[in-house]
């Protein structure tokens, strides 16, 4: 079953993710961190909350879960390893677990690397990936828990998906993020038309995600790292690049 979903632009520049099955009416968000606007996006989406997904720990992510819960009756999952520090979970799940919306069946992945705990959820037949703070468009996570393997290996399996799956990730970074990647990247002509296209967006207010799996394996230099230390040295770079 194909969900339809749209990012809700929540605190200052995080997204939680609306998601719906159109068939059944079922509806659920991801990294609910903010109510009111929350709020105001499940009621026009027909007022009904079935599901909040957690991808990790961090308050910008979960901050509004308990309130939603309380408001709507919605099911909490989460990470079964950082149970112990997400709000209430009704369902804890692990690498491989299935989760359910309506008739969309998806999967979670374990994502370390941002955090230990952090997980993402893919849907194959819509295809989207909700991954959290692990991957962002041009970008990637900091390492603030896990170490340049683990996040190396979480972006190695998210590139292993199907190039139509829409990334759907945590924040709107991705124009700072575009600054960075022509810095290193500079002779990428995919990168420069994505860059042009990213400044057209915000000048327009529009968010820059979702965007399609396959724009990021061209464009984004996380993504492109052919090896650990690849990887650990771009990251040290992002860092410090101002």
């Amino acid at each position: 079953m194909v969900l339809v979903i749209r990012p809700v632009p929540i605190l200052t520049d995080n997204y939680a993710w609306l998601l719906r099955d159109e068939e059944s009416g079922a509806t659920a968000l991801v990294d609910p961190a903010e109510e009111a606007p929350l709020v105001a996006a499940v009621e026009a989406a027909g007022g009904r909350l079935d599901q909040i997904f957690l991808t990790h720990h961090h308050a910008d992510h979960v901050a509004a879960t308990d309130a939603l819960r309380k408001r709507y009756g919605a099911i909490v999952t989460g990470a079964a390893a950082d149970a112990y520090r997400l709000p209430m979970l009704d369902q804890a799940v692990d690498d491989g677990d299935g989760v359910t919306l309506g008739g969309a069946i998806g999967t979670v992945m374990e994502m370390p690397g941002h955090t230990r705990g952090h997980i993402a959820y893919y849907f194959p037949l819509t295809p989207a990936l909700f991954c959290g703070d692990t991957l962002f468009s041009l970008g990637c996570g900091r390492l603030f828990e896990g170490s340049p393997e683990e996040m190396f290996h979480s972006l190695r399996r998210i590139a292993a998906l199907p190039d139509a799956t829409l990334v759907c990730c945590g924040h709107e970074y991705t124009q700072s993020n575009a600054r960075f990647a022509l810095a290193v990247d500079p002779d990428n002509a995919a990168l420069r038309e994505r860059a042009a296209e990213i400044d057209s967006l915000r000048a327009e207010g529009q968010p820059t995600v979702p965007v399609r799996l396959g724009v990021e394996k061209r464009t984004n230099p996380f993504l492109r790292a052919p090896d650990v230390a690849a990887f650990a040295r771009l990251r040290r770079e992002k860092d410090g690049f101002r």
